[in-house]
């Protein structure tokens, strides 16, 4: 897919399987822009930035610099949680917590063409989530991580219920490793959200590609 990065390209053509979130705590290379390099060379299809702790503007300076290195690969950017940083580097997305403001009014600030995506942790926000028009849902955590100590796992039954029926992609995050994407594949889910598995190994793109091999087992071209 090459989506130029074109957020209206994006959102119609957007390929979740392989999804990537940066963490420059984590990460094993100098730069964010060298972790999103080498993971995209090995197979991630989507990226997220996720800075918690920089300013705005070095959000901003970093967005536009990921965002750089993405339209170099056709790969979408998502910004986390800043839907003024995704507006300001012209980012594909943006991806919402349940702090956040919710889709519904995002979408009336951005507009009809950029990706919209939410976290959810129960059946419950999964259905607001759509019902406020999310892109996609953001399900996790799946298991516990150290990525995120506070985040609270979802139970199997509100996993199992929100894969059977929700009328959008879900990506799954949390735990997701070489080790759990067999059994959450056998579950059915089909979209993962990955970072320590990918960012904090010491070869990120063979990280990559060994879990592109997992993930993009139907023939299609990652």
């Amino acid at each position: 897919m090459d989506c130029g990065c074109s957020p209206s390209d994006a959102r119609r053509f957007a390929d979740y399987r392989f999804y990537l979130c940066t963490d420059r705590h984590l990460m094993t290379t100098a730069t964010v822009e060298e972790s999103v390099e080498q993971a995209i060379s090995g197979g991630a299809t989507i990226v997220q930035l996720r800075e918690k702790e920089l300013s705005s503007r070095e959000f901003l300076d970093t967005a536009l610099s990921v965002k750089a290195v993405c339209d170099a690969h056709g790969v979408p950017l998502i910004i986390n949680d800043r839907l003024d940083i995704a507006l300001a580097c012209g980012a594909a997305g943006v991806h919402l917590g349940q702090s956040d403001i919710p889709a519904a009014v995002a979408r009336r600030i951005c507009g009809p063409d950029m990706i919209i995506g939410v976290s959810a942790s129960s059946r419950e926000e999964a259905e607001s989530a759509q019902a406020d028009g999310a892109d996609y849902l953001g399900l996790g955590a799946l298991y516990a991580t150290s990525t995120k100590d506070d985040a609270e796992v979802v139970s199997v039954e509100d996993r199992d219920w929100v894969l059977a029926h929700a009328q959008v992609p879900v990506v799954g995050i949390g735990g997701v490793n070489e080790r759990t994407i067999p059994a959450l594949e056998a579950a059915g889910m089909r979209n993962f959200a990955i970072i320590s598995a990918v960012v904090a190994q010491p070869d990120i793109a063979a990280a990559a590609r060994r879990l592109r091999t997992l993930i993009c087992t139907d023939g299609q071209d990652a």
